[in-house]
C-alpha cells in the first residue's frame, strides 16, 4: 500500500507535552513538512522561546538555540549575520514576542533582518497559568482578569501584523489560523512563503498563527476551535499585511 501521509522527517517522533487540543502540534508539524520540501534539515536553526513551546528543541530534527525570554529575534539577528547560509527561525508566543520581546521583534523588522519568524497567538499566557497577555481580547476572562479585560485600564490588545506593516523594513507579513482543514492548508502556505522569503535573501517575514488553549481558555478542544473562529478572527482579521514582493499592503 502506498503511504500518503506520514510524519515529517524534521520533527521528531516524541510525545509532544502540549496539553490536549492545543494546536501548537499543528504549527510544528506544518514547520516540519516546510523544511523538508524545502530541503533544509541539514542547514536550518530553530530558536526556542520561553513559554509553552519553551521544549521545541526536542521536537525538531535541526539545530535548536534556546533563546532568553523575548530574545529570539535578537539571538536569530546574531546567528544569521555569523553565518548567512543557514536557514534561522523563532517560533515564538504572544507572551515572548508581543510583551517582553515586543523591541527585539520591532528592531528585527525594521532592519528587515533575513529570518523567518513563527508567532503564536492564542490570546493568553499558556505556561504559567492563564493569565492577561498582549493579545487578550477586550472583554476576555484571564486570571489576572476575572472580570473581562478593562481596556480604560490594561489598553487595547496589540495587532502586531498591522503594526508591524507600518515599518518599510519588514518583507511579510501574514495572519493565518489553523482551527479548521482550509486554514491549516492556508497557513502551511503562508509558513512556506516566510521560509522561501529567505532562501531568497527577501528580509523578514512573520507569520502569525491564531492558535488555540483550551486548558487556560476552561473550553473543550471543540469549543476552543469555536472560539477561534468567532472571537479570535472577527478581532485579527486573517490576510496579508505586507508583501513587498507582491507590492500588496492590507
Amino acid at each position: 500500500m502506498k503511504t500518503v501521509f506520514d510524519r515529517p522527517h524534521a520533527l521528531i517522533d516524541v510525545p509532544l507535552h502540549y496539553c490536549p487540543g492545543c494546536t501548537h502540534g499543528i504549527v510544528h508539524r506544518l514547520v516540519a513538512e516546510v523544511i523538508d520540501e524545502l530541503g533544509i534539515e541539514g542547514s536550518a536553526i530553530g530558536i526556542a522561546p520561553v513559554g509553552c513551546s519553551v521544549m521545541a528543541y526536542n521536537y525538531f530534527n535541526c539545530d535548536m538555540i534556546e533563546a532568553a525570554h523575548g530574545r529570539a529575534p535578537a539571538v536569530a539577528t546574531g546567528v544569521k549575520r555569523a553565518d548567512p547560509g543557514k536557514t534561522v527561525f523563532t517560533y515564538q508566543g504572544d507572551g515572548d514576542l508581543a510583551s517582553i520581546g515586543m523591541a527585539e521583534t520591532v528592531h528585527a523588522a525594521a532592519r528587515n533582518e533575513n529570518i523567518t519568524v513563527i508567532f503564536i497567538n492564542n490570546a493568553i499566557y499558556g505556561m504559567t497559568g492563564g493569565q492577561m497577555a498582549p493579545t487578550s481580547l477586550p472583554g476576555q476572562i484571564t486570571q489576572t482578569s476575572p472580570y473581562g479585560r478593562d481596556v480604560t485600564q490594561c489598553g487595547f490588545p496589540i495587532k502586531v501584523c498591522e503594526m508591524l506593516a507600518q515599518l518599510d523594513g519588514a518583507e511579510y507579513l501574514e495572519r493565518v489560523a489553523v482551527n479548521s482543514v482550509k486554514n491549516v492548508k492556508n497557513a502551511k502556505k503562508a509558513i512556506l512563503k516566510a521560509f522561501r522569503n529567505q532562501l531568497e535573501g527577501k528580509g523578514f517575514s512573520l507569520v502569525e498563527v491564531l492558535s488555540s488553549c483550551p486548558t487556560n481558555w476552561g473550553l473543550t478542544p471543540q469549543n476552543a476551535l469555536k472560539w477561534v473562529e468567532e472571537k479570535m478572527i472577527p478581532y485579527y482579521p486573517l490576510g496579508v499585511y505586507k508583501d513587498r514582493s507582491e507590492e500588496a499592503v492590507k
